[in-house]
């Protein structure tokens, strides 16, 4: 009859060999991040993507996972590097805002073979497997811009006065969109007189301020100006206080810091329109989980943009800290 002691020593041997095939059968790798979802983000340091970080991280939360974030820094191999560790972990999901759309189809081709699914948050990719995009409507948003600007330039009576943009890289989607959107919105209005567009390169604001002061000194009655960057409207701002024609024309961007109520208010800025990344992340997030239950979202989701002016900024702001800054 066996003794207690060589029954405790079976039963730890079969515990142990029990244990050796649980670690074999479930890689170190799968069994630390099945419960994680990861955020492969371009450039943690551009606030536009932090919040949308927060956004992911919210759902992610709230429903017991765990959020990871990865920084691309802008680099195209970093950003190949961080979603072959993340599939190495066999992670639940991965949401990515990419460095530009192109070279995230060897994101997605990697995580298709691995079978773990991807949202793509913001940019958009030119193709590949994916779940969904969810990005701003920067057409409608720049659209609904240009009718504003429109009104208030007939209200002066500079209909027949001449409008400029400043815009972001035009290979890109989202210029497009809102280049084409304010157009149309002031074309539709009976507004014409359209100065040549000037793309910018950096979007910094200097450059702006440079392109801003040249359209000045060669259309000086110019009436409107639509800037595509919030960097890129502070330059702007500064070319025209130093041309002295604060007040002589509307100055319309796209984005903008959460100093925007006192800009708005001071005339500084005419409109804004206010992406809302928080929402961006929490829609990106929220078709990720939606997925694992098995509902196939919409190939693309459209996440309105708020269009502030001195009338509406106050109220608009309680909304606006927090989908748009990130501001609890």
């Amino acid at each position: 009859m066996p003794t207690d002691s060589f029954r405790i020593r079976s039963d730890i041997s079969l515990l142990a060999v029990m244990l050796v095939a649980w670690l074999w059968i479930y890689p170190a790798g799968t069994r630390a991040a099945e419960k994680q979802v990861v955020y492969i983000v371009a450039k943690s340091d551009l606030p536009f993507l932090k919040v949308i970080g927060k956004g992911v991280k919210s759902v992610a939360d709230a429903n017991g996972y765990n959020y990871v974030e990865m920084d691309s820094a802008a680099n195209l191999q970093k950003q190949l590097k961080n979603a072959q560790d993340a599939i190495a972990r066999n992670v639940a999901g991965i949401i990515i805002s990419p460095i530009d759309n192109k070279s995230v189809s060897e994101v997605l081709a990697l995580a298709s073979r691995a079978k773990i699914p991807v949202v793509i948050a913001d940019v958009g990719a030119l193709s590949g497997d994916y779940l969904t995009c969810v990005k701003s409507d920067h057409y409608r948003g720049a659209y609904e811009l240009g009718l504003a600007t429109a009104s208030a330039m007939k209200e002066k009576g500079w209909s027949d006065s001449p409008f400029a943009m400043v815009t972001v890289a035009l290979t890109r989607r989202n210029g497009q969109d809102m280049t084409n959107g304010f157009r149309d919105a002031m074309k539709d209005s009976g507004l014409t007189k359209e100065v040549p567009s000037h793309p910018m390169q950096d979007a910094t604001p200097a450059e702006s301020q440079k392109i801003v002061k040249d359209m000045l000194v060669a259309t000086p009655t110019l009436r409107s100006v639509f800037i595509e960057s919030d960097q890129a409207a502070t330059g702007a701002l500064q070319a025209i206080r130093e041309a002295k024609k604060t007040g002589a024309l509307f100055v319309v961007s796209f984005d903008s810091t959460p100093d925007v109520a006192d800009l708005l208010k001071s005339e500084s800025l005419f409109a804004v329109g206010l992406q809302q990344p928080y929402l961006i992340g929490k829609k990106s997030a929220d078709a990720l989980f939606a997925s694992f239950a098995g509902t196939v979202p919409a190939r693309q989701i459209l996440v309105p943009v708020l269009i502030g002016t001195a009338k509406n900024i106050t109220p608009l702001m309680v909304t606006a800290n927090k989908t748009v800054f990130g501001i609890d």
